[in-house]
This record gives structure tokens, sequence and C-alpha cells, in this order.
């Protein structure tokens, strides 16, 4: 309920309301890769934006910590626009139909799967 109120005001804004819900959510469709990115994004809100991110080093004292690392900055482009980066080849569509190559059991092995 929350993702589809969010996509209607999103979609609301003059001329930039399409394009802002397809960034944010991928589309106007409210399904379970919506649902996904919702809840990712509302989790990684509560945590590293109100507590910071720890320092790559390890120190534990709170002038070391970042509000927002940007190593997380660089996550969401990936993960949320995988295309953005210019690396189509690295986020092809899954098919649940076809096994993928890389993990294709050798022939060999197969009596011991059965």
């Amino acid at each position: 309920w929350g993702a589809t109120v969010i996509t209607n005001m999103l979609s609301a804004i003059p001329w930039i309301g399409q394009s802002f819900v397809e960034f944010v959510w991928g589309g106007f469709s409210v399904n379970n890769a919506t649902l996904n990115r919702f809840f990712a994004a509302m989790v990684h809100m509560m945590t590293l934006h109100t507590h910071g991110s720890g320092n790559p080093l390890g120190l534990a004292s709170n002038a070391d910590k970042l509000p927002m690392h940007p190593y997380f900055i660089v996550a969401y482009v990936v993960c949320y626009v995988p295309n953005a980066m210019g690396h189509s080849d690295n986020y092809i569509p899954a098919n649940p139909m076809v096994t993928p190559p890389s993990i294709v059991p050798e022939w060999y092995l197969l009596p011991y799967y059965a």
C-alpha cells in the first residue's frame, strides 16, 4: 500500500513525474520487484542514515563515521539503476525456465545429483 501511494504521489509531479517514477520504482506496476526496492530502501534509510555507517578501517569512534558512505551512493546507482554505469552485460534479466550456463553441472556429475 505504501509503495502504491508513493508511486501516485511521485507521478503527480508535472513534467518529470513519469520519469521519476520509472527511476525510483522501475515503472508503475507495483509487484514483487517494486516491493523489494521499497523494502530495501526503507530498511537502508532507517539504519544507515540514522546511525551512520562505520568507516572501512573499523575504528569505533563517532568522529570516524560518515552520515552516508560513498560506497552506498555507488551501490544505489548500481543496484537500483543497473544500466546507468554502462555495463548492461552485467544485468541480464533472469529466465526462470533456463538454467544459467555458470551452474550447469558437468555430465559426469549427474549420477551424484540423482
